[in-house]
């Protein structure tokens, strides 16, 4: 009997421990497969704001300029000599006239060097007289044998020299004249006053600075242009240019390209007549765009480019799904008609193609959507 309750005993124990491995099987099989299972992935939504579409746009291609505009005609007002700054009868902001008197200079020195230049002018004046008139007496006196030929030789010298000297006492006299004449300070260009550097009673050095003058009727912007993007700019390209303080764009033309690269940068300079304007001042700093061309190529925004990876591609709409589609780039450029900022597409994505737009950020690739809105 107690043999018997002993099988019992190990055939229940057995039994047990194979219930209890087949069940552990049976939740890890379980397990395993729940884990194969991938997790449902949430469908993001996407509204019109979210999408753009490839298509034809007209690109205009332009090459960035900044810089100053300055007035094209601009003058110093110099002294010409040295003196006492006696008056000065304009300021900053006052139109000038070409030859227009603008201030003086103390002349007393220099009108008291031309009395004495004149004097002595009529000095030699009167020394020539006296030497011509015995010249004249002594060629009448040589050929009725009372002078020697030597001495009438001696008389031609002395007018000769007398002749001369009134010339450069004459000479003299017209430097002191323009002397004189230096001390009034006069507008060499029709404009207005922009700087006033001297101030009445100050002793001015020869070439000391006085007033500048710059005339606004022709202004112009000087931009640095890469040498690569040279091939592309020509004379009469059209161009616009904002400038501080003035709300609509200016537009401006090139008119000039420098022949000589910058030493150091190997930019070019190139200039812009801009049309002018009241609000437009010399120094302001403007900043713009050269057109180099405009056609309908396929395109699109610009933001909507990505670049995190070794090949630029754009993230596209196909079916429920997102699409990384790698692209070719062509030339960048603005809308004709709207200014937003374009890549062209050479190839990657067809005409009509529903994009991400640059707003929506990173998306996985195969990551499900859902339009919402209408396009």
């Amino acid at each position: 009997m107690k043999r018997r309750s002993k099988w019992l005993i190990a055939l229940l124990v057995a039994v047990l421990l194979a219930v209890a491995i087949g069940r552990a099987v049976v939740e890890r099989q379980a397990r395993q497969r729940q884990a194969a299972v991938p997790p449902a992935v949430t469908a993001i939504e996407l509204g019109p704001a979210d999408l753009v579409r490839a298509g034809p746009r007209e690109l205009v291609r332009a090459q960035p300029v900044s810089g100053s505009l300055r007035a094209v005609d601009t003058a110093l007002v110099k002294a010409r000599v040295a003196g006492e700054l006696r008056e000065l009868s304009v300021r900053e902001g006052d139109p000038v006239r070409a030859g227009q008197v603008l201030g003086r200079q103390d002349d007393s020195d220099h009108a008291a060097r031309l009395r004495q230049a004149r004097q002595q002018a009529a000095s030699a004046r009167a020394q020539l007289e006296i030497a011509e008139r015995t010249l004249g007496n002594n060629r009448a006196l040589v050929d009725r044998g009372f002078i020697s030929r030597n001495a009438l030789d001696t008389s031609v010298s002395n007018a000769a020299a007398a002749r001369a000297n009134l010339l450069a006492a004459e000479a003299a006299a017209q430097v002191a004249r323009k002397a004189v004449d230096d001390t009034v300070l006069r507008a060499p260009i029709r404009g207005q006053v922009s700087q006033r550097f001297a101030q009445p009673g100050e002793r001015l050095a020869i070439d000391a600075r006085v007033l500048e003058i710059v005339d606004l009727s022709q202004i112009e912007l000087e931009a640095a242009v890469p040498p690569e993007a040279l091939a592309g700019i020509a004379v009469g390209a059209p161009a616009s240019l904002r400038v501080d303080g003035i709300a609509e764009p200016v537009p401006a033309r090139v008119v000039r390209i420098n022949p000589a690269a910058v030493a150091g940068t190997r930019a070019v300079s190139v200039y812009l007549s801009v049309a002018p304007r009241p609000a437009l001042r010399h120094g302001l700093f403007a900043t713009g765009e050269i057109e180099l061309g405009r056609d309908t190529r396929l395109a699109v925004p610009a933001s909507a480019l990505r670049n995190d990876r070794s090949r630029p591609y754009l993230l596209a709409v196909e079916g429920d799904r997102i699409a990384a589609r790698e692209i070719v780039p062509g030339p960048r450029g603005r809308d004709a008609a709207t200014g937003e900022a374009l890549v062209a597409i050479e190839s990657g994505v067809a005409d009509g193609a529903t994009l991400l737009a640059g707003s929506v950020g990173i998306v996985e690739e195969g990551t499900p959507v859902r339009l919402t809105g209408a396009r």
